[in-house]
């Protein structure tokens, strides 16, 4: 139950003519504490509850626990969310054994778009598009959990 994890900022959408898989989701925090952060997600048709503890001292890991709930299930519980639900398009790409998880943000996040990719280890190998920059996995700002109270169109 441990997520590894590296974020990257994205420099074109060339990502998106590789995608095999696209879906909208609206994510929304029934408490965004680091230490014990409770999302609740809509992706597609399918709803989600995941339980995230804080990151580790690099930011690639942390603990964390999802399970599927019903449509409607999330649907009511993103009504008790914290202000600041997140809407964005995930967008998924293979390369090489692993695939990146590109998401374009939209109201006020647009303008960013992130990918991350999970991996089996801290210091495991990945291959590198070419549509991938900047590092910011131990960056807290580009949490989504962040985002949602500090959307990116404000840091200007």
């Amino acid at each position: 139950m441990i997520e590894i994890e590296r974020k990257f900022l994205v420099t074109s959408e060339l990502f998106k003519k590789e995608a095999f898989v696209q879906n909208r989701i609206a994510q929304g925090y029934l408490s965004s504490v680091p230490e014990r952060m409770v999302r609740v997600r809509i992706k597609g048709d399918r709803g989600f509850l995941t339980i995230k503890g804080a990151s580790n001292e690099t930011g690639i890991s942390r603990f964390e626990w999802e399970k599927e709930i019903p449509l409607l299930e999330a649907e009511d519980l993103l009504k008790l969310c914290e202000e600041g639900v997140i809407d964005k398009t995930r967008f998924e790409v293979k390369m090489g054994r692993h695939v990146f998880e590109i998401d374009e943000f939209y109201g006020e996040n647009e303008g960013l778009i992130m990918a991350e990719i999970e991996l089996n280890s801290e210091t495991e190998a990945f291959e590198k598009p070419s549509w991938l920059g900047k590092e910011v996995t131990n960056d807290n700002r580009y949490y989504n959990s962040y985002l949602s109270k500090n959307p990116f169109k404000k840091w200007q």
